[in-house]
């Protein structure tokens, strides 16, 4: 499979959005959710189509991006408030600003969201950017197509110096790929160049660093299997391959991120594979060595989970899949420590939204927020809330 095919594998779904009401359907017993979509993009000026996850402020303000939409349709950064209002933050003109951003934001003390666009900048081939909280967009780097790296598709990471770290899905010195660090002053560095192969090729997702500076991350091609890898970047730009996927039960073409906890563990998903062919959530252990947490089958409990995963305090991961469910059009599920899936919330394909491809953010009661690509009310993408039942 081609490495676009990987991306955007995504658009054999895409089509007219189906009948309403959703239900809530579970393959285990757990806590019930009450869904609600607090916004429903129109797919003009306000955004469409928004791929990525969303975060949270201490506000409890959201803010994202949608691929398309905006005053010239290239895409917005936006942010929606606790009155329900959405406003558009900056809109993409398809230029020299970039264009088409896929990948959620990253927001500093003083109120600055960093992120990616995938295409656009100079060179056409992505850029990374600032937008202030008066919404004034800057490039802070341009991508040359060249070893530098080119279509971000991912989002970023930020350190306490205030440097950014991602990764590119094409270019770098074998043009499969790179790792790569942007400073404060805007001065890129190639951290780690994909090319052999078993070292991994293209990469989607973004970065997970700890507290040593060491970074962690998928490809969604190459390893010795030609199916993805999981891998780490040390602080020297050293790259180890952690997991080779085999394209059997343990999954293949990882897309999305990782979420590690206190012990070194890493979660994450793969969008195909596992013993029906339909994603997988899994466990890579310091040591490299994987676990299958839960293959999903294609039916009620989801297939194809794009997104990465979020863990919440008692260990429990969350995510969402980009199909399957009790109508097809994808769910919010969850996995309790001993890899019991639970889904929360299947998407009915109109108004309550349809094929989520971005993740979740929690907050401290526990709601989950997340964004769909279609469906809502004008078909061009939601915001939704799951608030636990009382």
């Amino acid at each position: 499979m081609g490495w676009r095919g990987i991306r955007f594998g995504s658009a054999v779904m895409a089509g007219t959005v189906l009948v309403m009401g959703a239900s809530a359907t579970s393959t285990a017993q757990a806590q019930s959710y009450a869904a609600q979509v607090i916004y429903s993009f129109s797919g003009g000026s306000d955004g469409a189509d928004p791929m990525a996850g969303l975060i949270r402020d201490a506000a409890g303000n959201l803010y994202g991006t949608t691929y398309d939409g905006g005053d010239y349709g290239y895409g917005t950064v936006f942010r929606w408030d606790n009155a329900g209002n959405e406003t558009v933050l900056h809109s993409f003109s398809g230029g020299p600003d970039g264009e088409y951003p896929s990948a959620g934001l990253v927001r500093d003390a003083a109120g600055n969201l960093y992120g990616t666009t995938a295409d656009g900048g100079t060179s056409g081939v992505g850029t990374v950017f600032k937008v202030d909280a008066s919404g004034k967009e800057t490039v802070l780097y341009s991508f040359g197509g060249g070893a530098d790296g080119e279509y971000p598709f991912a989002g970023l990471v930020r350190d306490a110096a205030g440097n950014l770290y991602g990764t590119t899905a094409d270019g770098g010195t074998s043009g499969v790929g790179t790792v790569f660090k942007v400073d404060v002053n805007g001065k890129e560095a190639v951290l780690h160049s994909f090319g052999s192969g078993a070292d991994g090729q293209h990469p989607f997702a973004g970065l997970v660093r700890d507290t040593a500076g060491n970074l962690y991350g998928t490809t969604a091609d190459g390893g010795t299997s030609g199916v993805g890898t999981v891998f780490k970047v040390d602080a020297s730009g050293k790259e180890t391959v952690l997991y080779s996927f085999r394209s059997a039960a343990d999954g293949e073409y990882p897309t999305a991120g990782l979420v590690r906890d206190a012990a070194g563990d890493l979660y994450g998903t793969t969008k195909s594979g596992g013993a029906s062919g339909d994603g997988i959530v899994f466990k890579i252990n310091p040591a490299g060595k994987e676990t299958v947490l839960h293959t999903f089958r294609g039916g009620k409990d989801g297939e194809y989970p794009y997104a990465g995963l979020i863990r919440g305090t008692a260990g429990n991961l969350f995510g969402t899949t980009y199909g399957g469910g009790a109508s097809g059009w994808g769910t919010v599920f969850e996995i309790d420590p001993t890899g019991k899936e639970t889904v929360l919330y299947s998407f009915a394909g109109a108004a309550d939204g349809a094929s989520p491809e971005g993740g979740l953010v929690q907050d401290a009661s526990g709601k989950l927020y997340g964004t769909t690509k279609y469906g809502g009310a004008f078909g061009a993408g939601t915001v939704f809330e799951l608030r636990p039942a009382q």
